[in-house]
């Protein structure tokens, strides 16, 4: 993807919004920490202070908050498995969730790719790489070590292409595992996944990973490594085995959700979803919403789609034109090219930014903002909130809420307020 440059620090105000948004700051984290492509960090959730650094590659560092990365140790490592494999620039060991309960049972998620032997291929498609979703558990011996044999499976997804990967695991404020999944992959959604129910592709999932499910979907056979959520929307769909609606699912539309997160303040869920060749953007997530692709683009046409049909509006998009932007739903938007969902800010450390969703650009490493009115359901102020040179990875939140972003140079920041 090419990347633009800039270098200027803006802060731009959105005529006839009453509160400009501030400007931000970037103060490096970890300056120790020397390799590229982090791409998810976490604080574990059992008053340790220690971040968990994710690696595209394959492996997890542990790092002690406020240090400078030197103290890193190896948490986890799973490169033998050549998790990149099959899509060097998307695929990979792309997320890590704890459990609620880790303090005490010590157990985490994490989400990799693997490329599929020949023989395994899904039939009648031959889908080259999977997605796997496993739980492992901490070294008894030592709090900074995983235990890779204590491996559990709890899903694997066929793929049929190497980007389009969602990738990220989280435990919503009601417990349950989420899960965001692209599309599949090449271009144009081949597979027609997005509006397709019985498949997982171009979803959210909620799953329950504190039971199991015999008898899947009518199945006698079929036994799953974790529980379906009594309320997801399709659950009372007739079973048909895989061919019907998949049960595990809690929204559907979605191209390629590269980062979400829930606002700590209410539970909301804030999804940035990667669009094709002119529209990003930035939805609310609400169960079994449809949020439009491959109909939609952003807010926009993009395939035919059943007269009536009824798609979620973005909260947010973008352009990649400038011959596009007066058509968008805020024309005065910035261009970018490839959205990373944020966070809304919930720290203490700067006032200013409390309640501001940020969320940034791979390519042109644009940081923006906006408020949003839960009430009116209206977005009551957007702006950038500075612009810079690197690729934004991912963002990430510790157990304070402040708000930090990974670079794909291996730089971690913490956004502040100066």
């Amino acid at each position: 993807m090419k990347k633009f440059l800039t270098a200027a620090l803006l802060c731009l105000t959105t005529a006839g919004f009453a509160q400009p948004l501030p400007k931000i700051a970037l103060q490096q984290v970890f300056p120790k920490l020397a390799d590229e492509r982090p791409v998810w960090m976490s604080e574990a959730p059992d008053g340790s202070h220690r971040f968990f650094v994710v690696y595209q590659t394959g492996k997890i560092l542990v790092v002690k908050k406020g240090s400078d990365g030197g103290d890193a140790k190896e948490f986890f490592n799973i490169e033998e498995r050549d998790p990149k494999a099959g899509g060097e620039n998307e695929c990979g060991l792309l997320s890590l969730a704890f459990h609620p309960g880790f303090a005490t049972n010590q157990l985490f998620y994490v989400y990799y790719n693997q490329r599929n032997p020949a023989e395994q291929h899904t039939q009648p498609l031959n889908f080259p790489i999977r997605t796997v979703i496993s739980e492992f558990k901490v070294s008894a011996a030592d709090a900074d070590k995983a235990d890779l044999k204590s491996e559990r499976i709890l899903l694997q997804v066929p793929q049929p292409f190497g980007n389009h990967k969602g990738g990220q695991l989280s435990f919503g404020p009601d417990g349950y595992l989420y899960l965001g999944l692209g599309d599949g992959g090449a271009a144009d959604d081949p597979f027609n996944s997005g509006q397709n129910v019985a498949t997982l592709l171009a979803k959210m999932l909620r799953l329950d990973v504190n039971s199991k499910t015999d008898n899947a979907f009518g199945d006698r056979s079929r036994h799953l490594e974790y529980g379906i959520p009594k309320d997801n929307p399709f659950v009372h769909e007739p079973n048909m085995g895989e061919r019907g609606a998949r049960k595990e699912i809690f929204a559907y539309g979605l191209r390629n959700p590269w980062r979400y997160s829930f606002d700590r303040l209410n539970g909301a869920l804030w999804i940035g979803d990667v669009g094709q060749d002119l529209w990003e953007e930035v939805d609310l997530g609400v169960k079994g919403g449809n949020y439009g692709w491959n109909v939609r683009e952003g807010a926009h046409h993009f395939k035919p789609g059943p007269e009536g049909a009824k798609y979620i509006e973005p909260v947010i998009e973008y352009t990649h034109k400038t011959n596009l932007q007066a058509k968008g739903l805020y024309p005065d938007h910035s261009l970018g090219l490839c959205i990373i969902g944020g966070y809304v800010y919930r720290g203490k450390q700067f006032p200013a930014l409390t309640g501001i969703y940020i969320y940034g650009d791979y390519n042109l490493g644009t940081y923006w903002g906006f408020r949003y009115d839960y009430d009116a359901k209206k977005v009551t102020a957007h702006g950038t909130l500075l612009q810079q040179t690197d690729n934004i990875d991912s963002f990430a939140e510790d157990a304070d809420g402040e708000i930090y972003s990974l670079m794909q140079s291996g730089k971690i920041f913490e956004i502040t307020a100066p």
